[in-house]
């Protein structure tokens, strides 16, 4: 399902612009601040309902108080319409051809991968990242697991609140929330460690067509509660880290201190693995993302790719652009003649001359 055309009104730096596009790939150039991330934002709230970086609010041009997207994908007509009371509240609406919706059910939804340049660094960076990489992944791929997060995170919360009150709490005290913490952690580990053999089963043939390399390249789930049988090792370990707990005043085992750890050759990435090295592999994440996101919807993704050929060298460039041909693209430049030659007679030429 591709995206023919895109109306925006109020919409960041665009005040009132229309776009047509191909099913293959548009390339959107143009120099800094000149709006070529905004067109990109625009396409997936009005696909996937939600903004990659931005609140609801601040999406809207500055002393304007609505912003409206409106596209054609496929044959159905989206709006996506953003108002905001000048002070505190704002409101999304969407609309599906004559369905009007307040928010975008996952059956309404159209797959759209983003990568950007930050992504480059998800292995280089803190755990936090790589755990919300995972849970992002899983979530658009697997029914129920978002609010399976929402819950362990409100159980987290309550238990956190409840270490740290000025009234010295009982172990006992804790039982209830240790079993319902440990419950709702092991849903999330298992959907984790499913994502990571389900890379795993591909990562090599995709790193190495990419890197031209053969290295043995595989991901491992890290924890220091031990799986199988996540929930019933996490009770164990809350009972035992509960003095720990009680005074730093945060829980200190569970999912949310998990990680996602690289091996290059069994060895850890971090310590043997090059700059070019990573980001082969970030790559191979992304292009088996796609696939795996296609097979969990049925339908091809739409690719959003902001500013990235620039941090790859020729090689990289030309691997990326083999493995992404058959999706309808969109990427971002300020050099439009350093991606064209891998699109000879395949792509189009979307230039933003507005200014912030």
């Amino acid at each position: 399902m591709a995206i023919v055309s895109l109306q925006l009104e109020n919409f960041r730096t665009y005040h009132r612009d229309s776009f047509e596009f191909s099913e293959g790939v548009s390339i959107i150039v143009g120099p800094n601040a000149s709006g070529k991330t905004n067109l990109l934002e625009a396409i997936l709230l009005l696909c996937e309902g939600q903004s990659f970086r931005a609140k609801d609010h601040e999406l809207i041009s500055h002393e304007k108080d609505y912003a409206r997207i409106e596209g054609l994908v496929g044959i159905d007509k989206r709006i996506v319409l953003i108002e905001h009371d000048g002070i505190e509240r704002s409101t999304k609406t969407h609309q599906i051809n004559t369905q009007n919706l307040k928010r975008l059910p996952p059956a309404k939804r159209v797959p759209v991968v983003l990568f950007e340049p930050e992504i480059l660094q998800l292995f280089q960076g803190g755990p936090e990242k790589r755990r919300e990489y995972m849970d992002s992944l899983i979530s658009r791929t697997t029914p129920g697991f978002t609010t399976t997060m929402r819950q362990y995170k409100r159980v987290l919360s309550q238990r956190n609140a409840l270490l740290k009150r000025q009234q010295t709490p009982k172990q006992e005290e804790f039982f209830a929330w240790n079993v319902r913490l440990s419950e709702l952690g092991g849903q999330i580990a298992t959907a984790r460690n499913q994502l990571i053999d389900n890379l795993n089963s591909s990562i090599n043939e995709e790193y190495q067509n990419i890197a031209s390399k053969n290295n043995n390249v595989s991901l491992e789930y890290l924890s220091k509660i031990s799986s199988p049988s996540y929930n019933t090792h996490m009770l164990h370990a809350l009972e035992k880290v509960f003095q720990t707990d009680r005074e730093r005043g945060y829980t200190s085992v569970g999912p949310h201190r998990d990680d996602l750890q690289v091996l290059f050759d069994g060895k850890d990435a971090k310590q043997v693995a090059s700059r070019g090295e990573m980001r082969s592999l970030v790559l191979a994440l992304k292009i088996l993302e796609l696939k795996i996101v296609e097979a969990a919807a049925q339908k091809q993704p739409i690719l959003l790719l902001d500013d990235v050929f620039s941090e790859l060298d020729g090689a990289r460039r030309k691997a990326l652009t083999e493995s992404i041909q058959q999706y309808q693209t969109f990427i971002t430049t300020t050099d439009a003649d350093l991606i064209v030659k891998y699109f000879i007679g395949a792509c189009e030429i979307i230039p933003t001359n507005r200014t912030a």
